[in-house]
């Protein structure tokens, strides 16, 4: 574990996450962008409204066979409301995102280089993408704007921007999702998972 110093109240912050990217001082609440041995000020975190939470921050979460502790917090909205996003790491070292949206919970790992899909918006509802030997089917094509984030991630995050994204489904509760702004993309690849399978060991 190593620490990053705030360069806004100077406060010390360990960092759990391999990865991180950006990190909010626990102290002083200012957003911090981690550029290798660079830090840079990133503006608030924003407002985390009290919502009903199935974890947190600080805990541990076992979906299946993987545990996972609980690092970091993004909040989305998506017009009609918001869903959770928890960034995590895993037993083995490797980074997740566990999303939390009206009580369905799907954890999903970052697909890289040529791993990755090449599909390219736009979608649209119904249409079929064929990855991984399997079928997908778009159900959901929304901008999402991230309104609020604490902890640390692994993705460059910030609050007030906005991104366009895409969901697919395949029969056996297999998720294929994109994310699109400006010529970028990230795409990520995970399950369903019952939300009374979700089994929390609290540290706070």
């Amino acid at each position: 574990m190593k620490n990053l110093s705030c360069p806004n109240c100077g406060t010390e912050c360990p960092i759990l996450l391999e990865l991180v990217k950006v990190v909010t001082c626990r102290s002083c609440g200012t957003t911090l962008m981690v550029h290798d041995a660079h830090v840079t000020l990133a503006g608030e975190q924003g407002e985390m409204h009290d919502a009903p939470h199935l974890f947190g921050i600080g805990d541990r979460v076992q979906l299946g066979q993987t545990s996972t502790l609980i690092l970091g917090h993004a909040r989305y909205s998506y017009g009609r409301g918001f869903w959770d996003e928890f960034c995590g790491v895993a037993g083995a070292g490797g980074s997740c995102w566990i999303s939390v949206d009206e009580g369905d919970v799907v954890r999903q790992v970052r697909l890289r280089g040529q791993d990755a899909p090449k599909f390219k918006p736009p979608f649209k509802p119904g249409e079929t993408l064929d990855f991984d030997a399997a079928t997908f089917t778009v159900s959901e094509v929304e901008t999402a704007e991230c309104i609020a984030l604490r902890g640390q991630v692994d993705e460059v995050i910030q609050v007030g921007e906005t991104h366009e994204f895409v969901n697919a489904s395949a029969g056996d509760d297999a998720l294929l999702s994109g994310e699109f702004w400006d010529d970028n993309a990230l795409w990520f690849y995970g399950r369903w998972y019952d939300p009374f399978d979700v089994k929390v060991d609290r540290q706070s």
